[in-house]
């Protein structure tokens, strides 16, 4: 009894330091991530160019990792092993405690990815390279440790996905809201030196168990352990390659077209690290049948209203439908993965290969997407791909052939069914209503292709191609590029003007969000939407139109231009804009003639507009106007107490601070009325609504910033009681460089 006793907790406590090693080391590099992001936003501001380097920087280091780890699990003797990892890890100290080292400066005028990439390294590089070789290393090392689990240890890396998921979740949420960057460095570089002592008691119940258990175990004849096959590994790659792109064309489609809400990106991401918990639990075989039975019962709903007819539901009914498919797509593959993991000889082979599917997922939707389409169309061709992935008997044997070629012909009938239609009809709007009800019901038909894997995929596709071509027809789309920044439109539209006669407009889209629109014909002069005449811009430029003759005016964030309508001709204006495109809309006469007709002659600066300010000169502007936030995206280093320290600086002692706060999921006055009350500043706000209703004038709301309270008089005491003083939140801790919380202002 006490033999079995004492096994019983050598089993467990072999089970806890490996398994707790595994869980540290995730959680570890997943809070790095963000944390590390945060400290390089008042540098190089908040492009998505940035986001999508250190993206492709981390999976590429841990592809590297898992490439060191099956190297030296598979060439060395456990001693020479732990020697060399040994070294390894105590190389890396030097990198701590994390951070930024100080002589570097980004460059000004050139792109800075390489510098960026140059700064991760040698920041990061060394403890993210070690983090990354923990999970293959680890497992390896527990396979010859003599447990009763050794044969299979696979179901180890649940913890290490546990780890990262526990460490997602905590950080928006736990760690930002209440811990600033200077402690979270210090936290984070002693938590490492206490992964580094949980990797030396691993090593050494690796040294003290390999041994015996190599004595006392039968082991195969390594002739009875075959090498997988290459298209195994083919098989493997596929099935690691496709939720890899799945998970970022998703959360690229979510923020561009349902709602660009900050911190979204974060359910994608903990459902793609949850499948990997559940796919390797012990509960595996079950979940997959389940997971592959529910696939395609939710995919005919998502295809039927969220890709044909997302109108009639509501955002988050829109958004649950496509996690749901995206979540049993990646259980569906990833459990896949882990029915046909190989025997223990080659696990680091198999990790390696999932990391290296990982890092080619990223970089095909990071650097070869955004070139050849111009939207976010490798979401849905990844729905394709994930269907094709399907679990089917004998596929690849070539009697298969002859089935799979049957499979085919129906789908291929209908798409060409769908192009003769196209082809011959010569106003398809006419027969959208039934053109909409035909695909809904082909959506139905899918269901009974739900054991055919090409059939539904290739129906599947069909559909959504077809969806995707109607779209563009009826939005009347004349332009459409895709840049780092999103999917930017121009859009024919017609509207009722206010005699209730149709009208011709020009409109901008980010996403799916209007940024901008122009009437066409006798207004074009006239601005339209959040910058309108009736709103909180007009009201400031009318009350001042007295005594700003002569003003200096710059405008972070240009959009269609609409705000140049509002200029004088003895006055200076500049325009601050990241995006290139954006400049080029804004300056085509085919396009919009805000600019050409009301500023031709307007500095146009392109870059992040924080970094762009610091180089102006102090007391330069009377009015500073901030209109910086894509959709309902906001960069959060724009709202920082440094920020607005600096925005001021750069406007005179009687200069204006205006900033656009229209946001449907974030209260941003909240964090401005904070950032007066405690750095002093007068402050007004409006929160406008048209009293009637006129095209394009939309309700938007507006914050104001002066050193002085005389700066914004005029405006308190125009009579209308428009501008108010903000209200005062006693709830708020300041942000700053340093500290930031999104989820203490959610509304």
């Amino acid at each position: 009894m006490l033999n079995t006793s004492t096994r019983s907790e050598r089993s467990l406590s072999l089970i806890l330091v490996f398994a707790g090693t595994l869980f540290v080391s995730a959680t570890l590099m997943f809070i790095l991530q963000p944390l590390f992001g945060k400290l390089m936003l008042p540098l190089l501001g908040g492009s998505p160019a940035v986001w999508n380097t250190c993206m492709v920087f981390y999976q590429m280091l841990l592809f590297l990792g898992y490439l060191y780890a099956h190297f030296i699990s598979t060439r060395f003797k456990p001693l020479r092993q732990i020697q060399v990892h040994g070294a390894l890890i105590l190389i890396s100290l030097i990198a701590l405690p994390v951070g930024l080292p100080e002589i570097m400066t980004p460059p000004t005028e050139s792109n800075p990815t390489l510098w960026l990439v140059w700064v991760l390294f040698i920041s990061i590089g060394l403890p993210f390279f070690v983090l990354s070789t923990t999970s293959p290393l680890i497992q390896k090392w527990f396979s010859h440790v003599g447990h009763h689990t050794s044969h299979d240890p696979y179901y180890l890396y649940a913890a290490s996905n546990f780890g990262s998921l526990l460490a997602l979740l905590s950080y928006p949420f736990i760690i930002e809201p209440h811990i600033g960057l200077s402690a979270q460095k210090i936290t984070w570089s002693a938590s490492y030196i206490g992964l580094i002592l949980l990797i030396v008691g691993c090593a050494w119940l690796f040294m003290r168990f390999y041994q015996s258990s190599a004595n006392t175990e039968t082991e195969e004849p390594e002739t009875a352990q075959t090498e997988p096959s290459l298209l195994t590994k083919l098989h493997w790659l596929a099935l690691a390659f496709v939720p890899s792109s799945l998970l970022l064309g998703l959360t690229n489609f979510v923020s561009t077209d349902i709602a660009a809400v900050p911190l979204l990106w974060i359910i994608p991401l903990t459902l793609y690290l949850l499948s990997f918990v559940l796919v390797f639990s012990r509960w595996e075989k079950g979940i997959h049948r389940v997971s592959v039975w529910l696939q395609p019962v939710v995919l005919l709903p998502f295809i039927a209203y969220s890709f044909i007819n997302p109108a009639v539901l509501p955002f988050w009914v829109d958004l649950a439908l496509h996690l749901s498919v995206f979540f049993l797509a990646v259980m569906v593959c990833h459990g896949e993965l882990a029915k046909y993991r190989p025997h223990t000889r080659y696990l680091t082979l198999y990790y390696l290969i999932m990391s290296f599917a990982g890092m080619l997922g990223g970089m095909f939707n990071t650097f070869v997407a955004p070139f050849i389409f111009n939207g976010i169309y490798e979401y849905p061709i990844m729905i394709v791909a994930a269907l094709l992935l399907r679990p089917a008997d004998k596929i690849w044997q070539n009697q298969q052939w002859q089935v799979w070629a049957k499979q085919a012909v129906f789908p291929l009938l209908i798409f060409v069914l769908g192009w003769v239609i196209y082809l011959g009809v010569s106003e398809l709007g006419v027969y959208m209503d039934n053109i909409g009800t035909a695909l809904i019901l082909f959506a139905g038909l899918t269901y009974a292709f739900r054991k055919q894997a090409l059939s539904l995929a290739l129906f599947t596709g069909t559909i959504i191609f077809f969806i995707v071509g109607l779209r563009a027809i009826m939005s009347n789309t004349v332009y459409q590029e895709r840049t780092f920044f999103g999917v930017v439109s121009v859009r024919d539209s017609v509207l009722l003007n206010e005699q209730g006669r149709p009208e011709k407009y020009k409109e901008l889209f980010h996403g799916t969000t209007k940024h901008g629109a122009q009437r066409l014909g006798a207004h074009e002069q006239e601005p339209l939407t959040y910058y309108s005449r009736p709103g909180p811009m007009g009201q400031l430029f009318k009350e001042f139109d007295s005594t700003n003759q002569n003003w200096q005016v710059a405008v972070v964030g240009l959009g269609a231009g609409a705000l140049a309508c509002y200029a004088k001709s003895q006055q200076a204006w500049t325009f601050y804009e990241i995006d290139p495109v954006i400049v080029d809309i804004a300056k085509n006469t085919h396009y919009f003639s805000y600019l050409q007709r009301c500023t031709p002659k307007a500095a146009m600066i392109i870059g992040d507009a924080r970094l762009s300010l610091q180089s102006e000169a102090d007391a330069k502007f009377n009015l500073l106007v901030i209109d910086a936030f894509s959709s309902d995206s906001v960069p959060t280093h724009l709202l920082t107490q440094e920020a607005i320290q600096l925005y001021l600086s750069k406007v005179t002692d009687n200069g204006i601070l205006a900033f656009h706060i229209t946001n449907r999921h974030l209260a941003l006055k909240k964090v401005l009325s904070d950032h007066a009350k405690q750095l002093g500043y007068a402050a007004l706000i409006q929160e406008f609504k048209p009293k009637q209703e006129i095209p394009l004038v939309v309700a938007t709301d507006w914050f104001v910033l002066a050193k002085n309270e005389q700066a914004l008089a005029p405006l308190y005491k125009q009579g209308l009681g428009l501008w108010q003083k903000p209200a005062l939140y006693f709830d708020m801790k300041p942000w700053t460089d340093d500290f930031t919380n999104i989820v203490s202002i959610w509304k």
